[in-house]
């Protein structure tokens, strides 16, 4: 007698279904960057400052001593340098004038007289003056009127306050009366030499 075979089944094997993912989808966000309200604090030229080969804005301030200090007076003798700095007897500011006072006879030597400009009083200038023996002007904006002529009383952002204030600028002024270079915005550290070369090309 013949057996008959049983005829094999294919067995499927079942694929395990996919888990969902439990993770949810985050948001992503573009950074911006901070918008800087004032061009002149951005660290570019404000636009208000004289520019080369202007007039430079006469002026008539009260200084140490008591005395009057007035541009015009420089014209056809000195060249002068004039410095806007924020305030008397702080770091940056007393960094700066010292560094002038220490160049002050190869600055005099050449013809040039030295202007520092702050809305100290005159009474916080002489002490400046007198604790620091700074051989130079020391002139009181009181009103700001002079850096408002020369565009460096400017808004200012610091710890998140604003406020208006002195930037720290340097121009140098020819014989004639006229601006010869301008630093619109100085860092202390070697501002000395580059006022002294720009002295040696007038």
């Amino acid at each position: 007698m013949s057996v008959k075979k049983k005829p094999r089944t294919k067995t499927v094997k079942k694929k395990p279904a996919k888990k969902k993912s439990l993770k949810k989808k985050t948001a992503t966000t573009k950074k911006t960057k901070p918008r800087t309200k004032n061009p002149a604090t951005a660290g570019t030229p404000n636009l208000n400052m004289p520019a080369l080969g202007d007039l430079a804005p006469d002026f008539s301030l009260p200084s140490n001593g008591g005395r009057q200090v007035s541009l015009s007076s420089f014209r056809g003798n000195h060249n002068v340098v004039l410095y806007f700095y924020p305030k008397d007897d702080t770091p940056g500011c007393t960094m700066e004038a010292c560094s002038f006072r220490d160049h002050h006879g190869r600055i005099a030597a050449t013809g040039t007289a030295i202007i520092g400009v702050s809305p100290d009083p005159v009474r916080s200038h002489d002490r400046f003056k007198e604790k620091y023996n700074l051989p130079f002007t020391l002139a009181a904006d009181e009103q700001s009127e002079v850096a408002r002529k020369y565009g460096v009383w400017v808004e200012k952002n610091m710890y998140g306050r604003t406020y208006m204030g002195i930037q720290r600028a340097t121009f140098l002024i020819d014989k004639q009366g006229r601006i010869a270079s301008v630093w619109p915005k100085v860092k202390v550290d070697g501002h000395t030499d580059e006022v002294l070369t720009a002295i040696a090309g007038l």
